[in-house]
């Protein structure tokens, strides 16, 4: 593929013009302080729990949207991760866990818009499709092999399946493969914008739970 096919190709934009909330995302106060061990599993565990509330949303609007010609090709079960969230906070929480489970404010705007997207507005859901799992699939394996030897959760083990992709064998080659299907997107190029800008809303709401996770955990002085 010649460097301008590259350039401007809608997974090059989508990837691009999200990057400066991207790295805000990836470098907020809380991540920085929980990569940098110097939080407790609790803090580890709150933030599970509310990736437990907007992957439910997301994954909850799923099933309709298979069919959809917009967003049904990105639906695929071996991202889904409901299941192995769930998993991992009967390991943190106990067999209660769900009892007084609350979401963080930021948390609950956040998962609300992914719902009403998946209501809605399909190709508006491929943007937080696209800000998780594709997250998820890389920088969350950093995020693993920290947990595992901060908190010492077994490898690929309870506490940390959820960043565990079984059904993936080759998480380079299915990233290839994801961002074909951006690139193929059934969307003219007026949408494609909104869809990017909803890419920079969803990083957005994602800093905004870190933020207030930051708040829920201030390092003492």
């Amino acid at each position: 593929m010649d460097a301008t096919a590259t350039a401007t190709s809608f997974s090059t934009l989508i990837r691009t013009a999200s990057h400066e909330q991207h790295v805000e995302a990836e470098t907020s106060t809380f991540m920085s302080d929980l990569l940098g061990g110097r939080l407790g599993v609790d803090a580890y565990t709150r933030y599970t729990e509310q990736l437990w509330f907007v992957y439910r949303a997301l994954e909850d609007g799923a099933e309709a949207l298979r069919g959809d010609p917009v967003a049904g090709p990105f639906i695929q079960p071996e991202l889904m991760r409901t299941a192995e969230l769930e998993r991992d906070l009967t390991h943190l929480r106990g067999a209660d866990w769900r009892e007084g489970l609350e979401p963080l404010p930021a948390t609950a705007a956040y998962a609300d818009r992914v719902a009403e997207c998946a209501r809605t507005w399909p190709a508006g859901y491929i943007a937080h499709h696209y800000t998780r799992y594709l997250g998820d699939l890389s920088g969350g394996q950093i995020i693993r092999d920290k947990a595992e030897r901060t908190w010492g959760f077994e490898r690929k083990g309870d506490g940390v399946r959820f960043y565990v992709f079984e059904g993936i064998s080759n998480p380079a080659s299915f990233k290839r493969g994801y961002r074909e299907l951006l690139d193929a997107v059934n969307a003219d190029d007026l949408e494609k914008q909104r869809i990017v800008d909803e890419c920079r809303r969803a990083f957005a709401l994602n800093t905004a739970v870190f933020r207030e996770l930051g708040e829920a955990f201030p390092l003492g002085a």
